[in-house]
């Protein structure tokens, strides 16, 4: 039989079900149900297979053949039409922010606290190059993102922020979407710096000064953000853990709050004591909280249904000032033990 020509494609119908040859491997495919289509047949190590080029109304019998030619000629060099295709398919990861969001669904896997890592991508990484093609960006690009953390002087998070670059690039590697990391060649040198240990410690008169400046601005500093900054102050626990908790794991009758292994970041659970003053900011704060299971509810329209990860930062900082938090001994170490 000869080769298809454009009438006897157009003359089929429906009952003319099967598949008829047109050389090459090529063939057009009349289904028992659904829309006709263009198939490709090869061998390839032993094995036929089949591969759909495209729907009879989207492709030409001229584009046909001339499409099933160059699937071939993917098969005389080596290729597998069928693997080439899925890759292809693939692309779709072509964007930084693409890229991260399919290492972000390993991190949700793999890591405690995913929310870490996304945090500092989405306020201090994509907004730099997230919207950049995986394939532009440059070293400089990396570099442009570093400073502009270190200059608003949080040097912890310009480091922060380099380990997720250099693990998010590694991730396209990992896929085969990049060659080389351009995130590589930097250490912490040129973020943040090396990190010394630090003493946390603070003075009373360092606390006092704080929570007195707290309470003469407290249009300015919530009441809520000043009971927050107080029981972190008195229980010793991590930001996250405090803005993040539920009614329940509270036993004010016992004086304890149970806080669950699931939201320790040691990740394991912790009773801790509740003296009279603390009880006194709680009843408060259950007042407050007007029926919601969050003793710190979110008073903002947003996903988090709890006080935001940066409240406290952003109240910090804008009752001080970003000069004067710069200067503050105090204010600094306050925000840095926020971190989290």
């Amino acid at each position: 039989m000869g080769k298809l020509t454009v009438k006897d494609v157009k003359t089929k119908t429906k009952t003319d079900v099967g598949r008829y040859a047109d050389g090459g491997g090529l063939y057009f495919v009349i289904p028992k149900s659904g829309d006709s289509y263009w198939m490709l047949r090869y061998t390839i190590n032993g094995k036929r297979k089949e591969m759909t080029l495209a729907k009879y109304s989207d492709l030409s019998l001229a584009d046909a053949r001339l499409e099933a030619a160059q699937q071939m000629k993917q098969l005389r060099e080596g290729a597998d039409p069928l693997v080439a295709k899925k890759r292809a398919e693939q692309s779709d990861l072509a964007t930084v922010d693409a890229l991260f969001e399919d290492w972000h669904q390993g991190n949700v896997k793999r890591l405690k606290h995913p929310q870490i890592p996304e945090r500092v991508y989405r306020k201090d990484i994509a907004p730099h190059i997230g919207s950049y093609s995986l394939t532009s960006v440059t070293a400089r690009d990396i570099r442009d993102v570093l400073n502009a953390i270190t200059n608003s002087g949080r040097p912890t998070i310009a480091n922060d922020a380099l380990l997720y670059c250099k693990q998010l690039f590694n991730h396209g590697i990992k896929l085969d979407l990049l060659s080389a990391n351009p995130a590589s060649a930097f250490s912490v040198s040129d973020a943040g710096g090396v990190e010394q240990s630090k003493d946390r410690a603070l003075t009373i008169e360092e606390v006092t000064q704080f929570f007195k400046v707290a309470k003469e601005n407290s249009v300015s500093f919530a009441r809520d953000n000043y009971l927050a900054c107080a029981l972190l102050v008195t229980l010793g626990v991590r930001k996250s853990e405090l803005t993040e908790a539920k009614w329940k794991e509270f036993d004010l009758t016992n004086q304890v709050w149970k806080l669950p292994k699931e939201r320790s970041k040691s990740g394991v659970g912790i009773n801790i004591p509740l003296p009279p003053i603390v009880l006194e900011w709680l009843k408060e704060l259950e007042m407050r909280a007007c029926g919601s299971e969050y003793v710190f509810p979110n008073r903002r329209s947003a996903k988090n249904p709890h006080m935001g990860s940066d409240t406290l930062n952003r109240a910090i900082t804008k009752l001080f000032g970003h000069e004067a938090v710069n200067r503050h001994y105090f204010t600094r170490r306050l925000l840095a033990s926020l971190k989290y």
